[in-house]
């Protein structure tokens, strides 16, 4: 096992330092800096189960050459990666600080928009651009135990994400869980426990994090759907959930934090 974890650690370690290797590389003065945040930051990284979490902050727009030399380096790295593989956005520094929401970015990727640019690629450089929500959630991770791989520190890039901005992209993200919850359990019950955490205790939390806090604080009717997610989250254990009680807990989760939303979009 110690074996087994060094090779996986020296593997990461070389798949960033390709990483940031190519995005010098291709950006060159253009690059302010690189950035991990997620679960390989959290303590809590599953080569099964979890991603690579890549933020590239930028100076100005980019090319429509460097996103296509880019997207080539990303795909290929993607090949050698966790089986869950990289997800990265590629953002301008100047919606960082002043934080911008929801947050322009310039390029994103991630496996699960891998045929698509396999399909298209053209397309995919034209048209993967826009605002998202789900920046605002990273850049609070990245300021709260982020590491920067490359580039200007963390604290001379990142602003302080307002509360009711990271409030809101959390929420959008779990808006849709009495639905998303059959389909994705162990996901969706781990983040709202983490999205509970928040909203009582300003708590910024990894999904295993998340899992601890809700065996501590929530009823005990959910504690072995809580811990199941957190076995197969952490331990890849097959579970076999009960639909009535994951829905019972999405129905109970949603009502306590939308208690909290009001004053979150008041911009307490």
């Amino acid at each position: 096992m110690i074996k087994s974890n060094m090779r996986r650690n020296k593997e990461m370690t070389e798949l960033l330092n390709k990483f940031v290797n190519k995005s010098k590389e291709i950006l060159k003065d253009n690059l302010c800096g690189v950035y991990l945040h997620g679960s390989s930051v959290m303590g809590c990284f599953n080569p099964v189960k979890s991603d690579v979490d890549l933020i590239v902050i930028i100076y100005d727009k980019m090319s429509d050459d460097d996103k296509c030399e880019f997207m080539k380096t990303v795909v290929e790295l993607n090949n050698i990666a966790p089986p869950k593989g990289i997800e990265m956005s590629i953002v301008r520094k100047e919606v960082c600080d002043p934080f911008v929401y929801p947050t322009p970015y310039e390029l994103h990727f991630s496996a699960g928009h891998l045929d698509w640019y396999n399909e298209d690629p053209e397309e995919y450089i034209r048209e993967m651009n826009g605002t998202d929500k789900d920046l605002a959630a990273h850049f609070t991770i990245i300021r709260n135990r982020g590491k920067c791989l490359y580039g200007l520190p963390i604290e001379d890039v990142f602003g302080i994400v307002p509360k009711r901005d990271y409030f809101d992209s959390i929420w959008f993200d779990v808006e849709e869980a009495r639905d998303d919850i059959t389909e994705n359990p162990p996901y969706v019950i781990l983040n709202l426990a983490r999205v509970l955490a928040y909203c009582r205790e300003e708590a910024v939390l990894s999904k295993k994090e998340g899992g601890e806090w809700a065996l501590l604080n929530l009823p005990p009717e959910f504690h072995s759907l809580i811990q199941n997610a957190l076995n197969e989250y952490t331990k890849n254990e097959s579970v076999v959930y009960d639909a009535g009680l994951s829905g019972k807990y999405a129905e109970f989760m949603l009502n306590k934090i939308s208690v909290f939303a009001v004053d979150f979009y008041k911009g307490i």
